[in-house]
């Protein structure tokens, strides 16, 4: 779900307890993340449900602003119009002045990325990048550096299919075509061997693309600071800064939206998610994020959410027209 948080609006609607919903899940998964605080951290197991399909459950209690669990991208790539420069590999800011040579931030994202961004750097991507600047496109950028990932062995080319894809209009796959076939080429001129890229068809762009449409987060980060620090904080500043780059995530991908969450998404200081409690919890009880803007109306939430993810808003707070 590709989402610009309100943070601040969030924290506003934490005050205000939302309707719990327990459903009768069918589990799937069950997770458990270390974390400095609280030391034992809550569970959570990914379930079925007959309304929503995927969802997230609490197995216990969690408090108001407890760190439920953190998550690694699948795939991120630096926005092409960020205004700082930012780490290839976990989007961390890079210091502007004076100028860092090194696309890294650090040895160890140089060692973990090394394998793609080689393959990466070898191609001529003007073609494929001008088109995708040109026509306001961000995600394939990120299809771009899975596709990078799938060939230097570090993923693998069904790494997404778990996700749920968006609904395509013709238009849209016309469109995906043209980058499909830049992508491609941008290999091929490379010599990148037949087999190495014998899964990237015209399909696999096609479904991968799909999927990110619906599951990419925009990356805004919040800077340094403890948790505690931005609760209590004003978080202006944060909403004012441009997104440094998209990624994609499974676990967090498996969140349901509301229009009043129980929980948010944050980062701080580079790619890796903190999912956290907006109000107290309990066990059983669904989490929740927002996707989009919590302040905006409710014609303008249900709008957007409609258009950017295909469905109709039915949560609490819309229902009683807040």
């Amino acid at each position: 779900m590709a989402v610009s948080h309100s943070i601040l609006r969030r924290l506003r609607l934490a005050s205000s307890s939302s309707s719990s919903r327990f459903t009768k899940p069918f589990h799937l998964f069950k997770f458990s993340f270390s974390t400095t605080s609280p030391p034992n951290p809550p569970p959570i197991q990914v379930s079925l449900t007959n309304s929503t399909g995927r969802a997230v459950f609490a197995t216990r209690s969690i408090p108001t602003g407890d760190l439920i669990h953190t998550a690694e991208p699948a795939v991120c790539h630096p926005s092409p119009s960020a205004l700082h420069p930012v780490c290839y590999s976990c989007l961390t800011r890079l210091p502007s002045s004076p100028p860092q040579r090194s696309p890294f931030c650090s040895h160890h994202c140089l060692q973990r990325s090394k394998e793609y961004y080689d393959v990466e750097m070898k191609a001529d991507w003007t073609d494929f990048d001008n088109y995708c600047r040109n026509q306001g496109l961000k995600y394939p950028f990120l299809v771009k550096r899975l596709a990078c990932m799938i060939i230097s062995g570090v993923s693998r080319s069904d790494s997404l299919d778990i996700l749920q894809p968006a609904n395509l209009t013709p238009e849209m796959i016309l469109e995906m075509e043209k980058g499909f076939t830049l992508l491609k080429n941008a290999f091929i001129k490379t010599l990148v061997a037949d087999d190495q890229i014998a899964f990237l068809t015209k399909q696999w762009y096609i479904d991968v693309l799909a999927r990110i449409r619906i599951n990419a987060f925009r990356i805004e980060l919040a800077g340094g600071g403890s948790y505690e620090d931005l609760l209590s904080s004003a978080f202006a500043s944060v909403e004012a800064e441009a997104a440094v780059g998209n990624a994609v995530y499974i676990l967090p991908s498996f969140y349901n939206h509301d229009c009043d969450p129980n929980a948010h998404i944050i980062w701080i200081d580079n790619a890796k998610a903190k999912l956290k409690a907006l109000r107290d919890i309990d066990e059983g009880e669904e989490l929740r994020i927002c996707y989009i803007d919590a302040s905006m109306d409710r014609d303008a939430r249900r709008e957007l959410l409609f258009q950017g993810f295909g469905f109709q808003c039915n949560c609490s707070r819309c229902l009683h027209g807040d």
